[in-house]
């Protein structure tokens, strides 16, 4: 085995971020993606540009590695026996169209796992495939809105604020990809696929984590704190005389070593100060405290002084200052991959290091339909004439 999931064949029909990005994940770990796109359109986000490079957007390029690209017209009879030809040779499949749109278009899931009972399908939607908000759209930013996000998200005095990338897409993704594996894990052990129903809304809520628990717990609704933590001081950003630094304290040993860095070491052991619960009471006195120290020295300086307590703190980069540094280049954090049209895109590595079944970096995002007649013979053992004949009915 070369690869984690080496052999497992992925039938991909979402589109956009959240299904793309965990089919993505997958790919990465080996799987066979077959992503099916409209024919001459392909995935939304291939026109969600500028920046390009050549024809292809920089957004569907960031979440669709490691893919093969079919195109199929789900509007006529044949591209839809197509594609219940390809679920019954598919392992996976993963969708995010409007909850029945599907079964409207003749390709029920259900249907599709009595041809093939090892089929896992995994749907993406809104609000779920049942319930009494199923059949509601759903993007994004008003998931991060209506599922609690942008309610503790940005400055204690600002209004509503979404996270800078599409965070809830990607979680769903993530949580996708993390229930398609546990199903292949229980297939193993039952021979049987099955249904798998990840809402955008209910992914949203549940990685809201501890400030979820503040609330059921402590009975009081979380606000926005700006980079403040809500259980944890001192842990927030604080401006220096030529720049900004956050500090993450955990423990009463890194207070201890702020409070010496910043020369009042005697508050380490201040009753307002020992413990986290005295300091989160005195949030206020102390983060005055912190900040006019800082205020007098640098960055770098006060980097080099918390790093030398090990006191976690770091500066706040910009995606230039991440990508381009020289960490970056030791991680390995971008990696070239050339694609169909002799561009080399340069791709963010899976953070993922396996000992003995390495990340795959195959396949650039492939152009629109690259991969058509390649996957039809491969998957189904169609002739070149009967792809051609497909061509010529515009069902490809």
């Amino acid at each position: 085995m070369k690869t984690a999931l080496e052999g497992i064949r992925i039938l991909d029909l979402s589109r956009v971020l959240a299904g793309p990005w965990a089919t993505q994940l997958l790919g990465d770990f080996g799987a066979d993606v077959v992503k099916i796109e409209r024919p001459g359109s392909g995935d939304d986000t291939r026109l969600w540009g500028p920046p390009w490079l050549g024809e292809e957007s920089a957004y569907f390029l960031s979440t669709n590695r490691n893919k093969r690209s079919v195109t199929i017209d789900l509007a006529c009879d044949e591209g839809r026996e197509l594609v219940r030809e390809l679920a019954a040779k598919a392992d996976i499949l993963l969708e995010n169209f409007r909850v029945g749109a599907l079964a409207r278009l003749g390709l029920d899931p259900e249907d599709l796992m009595q041809r093939n009972p090892r089929l896992i399908v995994c749907s993406i939607s809104a609000f779920g495939q049942s319930g009494s908000r199923a059949h509601e759209p759903g993007y994004d930013a008003m998931i991060q809105a209506s599922a609690g996000l942008m309610s503790i998200t940005g400055p204690e005095d600002g209004g509503p604020q979404k996270v800078g990338v599409a965070i809830a897409d990607i979680m769903a993704g993530m949580y996708a990809a993390n229930a398609i594996l546990a199903a292949l894990h229980a297939r193993e052990r039952t021979g049987k696929g099955q249904r798998i129903d990840v809402p955008l809304y209910d992914s949203q809520v549940a990685w809201l984590a501890n400030q979820n628990m503040n609330y059921l717990i402590g009975g009081v609704v979380p606000g926005r704190m700006g980079t403040a933590h809500p259980n944890l001081v001192p842990y927030q950003a604080f401006a220096t005389s030529d720049g900004d630094l956050i500090i993450a304290v955990g423990n009463n040993r890194q207070f201890a070593d702020v409070m010496e860095c910043i020369g009042r070491g005697e508050l380490a052991d201040d009753p307002r100060f020992a413990r986290n619960d005295a300091r989160i009471e005195h949030r206020d006195e102390l983060v005055a405290i912190i900040a006019e120290h800082l205020r007098q020295d640098t960055t770098a300086h006060w980097l080099e002084e918390l790093a030398r307590r090990r006191v976690p703190a770091g500066p706040i980069n910009d995606i230039r200052e991440v990508l381009d540094n020289d960490f970056a280049k030791e991680r390995e954090l971008v990696r070239p991959v050339r694609n169909g049209a002799g561009h080399d895109v340069p791709l963010v590595a899976n953070p993922v290091d396996f000992s003995a079944t390495p990340v795959a970096y195959e396949r650039a995002p492939p152009l629109l339909g690259e991969h058509t007649g390649e996957v039809l013979h491969e998957w189904l053992g169609y002739s070149a004439e009967t792809i051609e004949a497909l061509r010529n009915k515009a069902a490809i």
